[in-house]
């Protein structure tokens, strides 16, 4: 059975989460423990957006920005073609999911792209491995200052309840501690590369954290009781045709533009998924408390579905990469 969830790309992560999600659900945090909570988070995020500075190679984005059409192509993909398609999937399924699950399908158009999956799933399918950690640090880089600015232009935000106390907690929250560890990266810089079990457990210890306090806060505030098992299911059936229609335009954008078949991975797998580390703290940093849980649920079901769905379409690169080398 763990074979075959780890074939279709589920793994131990995966079910974790889905445990957190659950585990915000049934056992709440409430109280004491929700205000101990709230600060635990937000020094485990802090201390995430340090490490991601710290890890960030200047020298490889440097490198990787000599492909400028592909780079200007996957850039626009995530920052334009995206959060058009998410004002399109908007307007259409706007009523089926109501206000707040629908601003959470606007926050995913604006997210960045994935890191460590996103450069996996090229390096699987035979992809521009190198294009692809400058594509997805670039994305990341830009999207600590450009994400919050695009929320303010979708949703609107003088009347989404984006205040500058929420500016002023992404500054000191995410965006300050990138640019220390990126100052201080040739002091810590090889300490956190040679602690990769350390900064994996950061990294997915503050999303685990964070998906237990949105949900625990939705759970305490009844928020729940609001969305009932037919809307679920309608959410994930909308993410399932946003994916889909993301990943035939990054198809589409392809041939268009005649990229060698390294470059489509690139394209298709950096400009076609979401970050959940990069889009749960600044989420939580931008909503209230009591509606952050309904905002990021298209970001959780979007973002399992396109490790799903991406892991498997990797895997067929993969293997028709290796008949092709036999054949040869």
């Amino acid at each position: 059975m763990t074979r075959f969830l780890k074939r279709i790309g589920i793994d131990s992560y995966m079910l974790m989460l889905l445990g957190t999600v659950f585990l915000g659900l049934l056992l709440p945090a409430k109280g004491i423990a929700a205000d101990a909570l709230s600060q635990v988070t937000y020094w485990a995020v802090a201390l995430l957006f340090f490490l991601y500075g710290a890890k960030l190679d200047p020298s490889s984005v440097k490198a990787g920005m000599l492909n400028w059409r592909l780079q200007g192509l996957t850039f626009l993909a995530t920052y334009l073609m995206f959060p058009l398609t998410g004002l399109l999937m908007a307007a259409v399924f706007g009523d089926l999911l109501g206000p707040q699950v629908t601003m959470g399908l606007l926050f995913l158009s604006v997210l960045p792209s994935t890191v460590q999956s996103s450069i996996a799933f090229v390096s699987m399918a035979g992809g521009n491995v190198p294009a692809a950690i400058c594509a997805a640090s670039l994305s990341n880089l830009i999207g600590v200052v450009l994400t919050p600015t695009l929320v303010a232009l979708v949703l609107h935000a003088g009347d989404g309840g984006v205040s500058l106390d929420a500016v002023l907690r992404i500054g000191s929250q995410i965006l300050l501690p990138f640019v220390a560890g990126q100052i201080l990266r040739p002091w810590v810089g090889g300490f956190v590369k040679s602690r990769k079990t350390l900064t994996l457990i950061v990294d997915r210890g503050a999303i685990l954290l964070i998906v237990y306090s949105a949900f625990s806060a939705g759970t305490v505030s009844g928020l729940w009781a609001s969305i009932p098992p037919a809307a679920l299911l309608a959410l994930i059936a909308v993410m399932l045709v946003f994916l889909a229609i993301i990943f035939g335009l990054m198809v589409g954008a392809g041939r268009v533009f005649r990229l060698p078949i390294e470059d489509r991975a690139v394209l298709f797998f950096c400009g076609s998924t979401k970050s959940l580390a990069s889009g749960l703290p600044i989420a939580a940093a931008l909503f209230p408390p009591e509606t952050v849980g309904a905002t990021v649920l298209p970001v959780l079901v979007y973002h399992m579905s396109q490790l799903l769905v991406c892991a498997m379409i990797a895997q067929h690169s993969a293997r028709r990469n290796q008949e092709q080398a036999l054949v040869a």
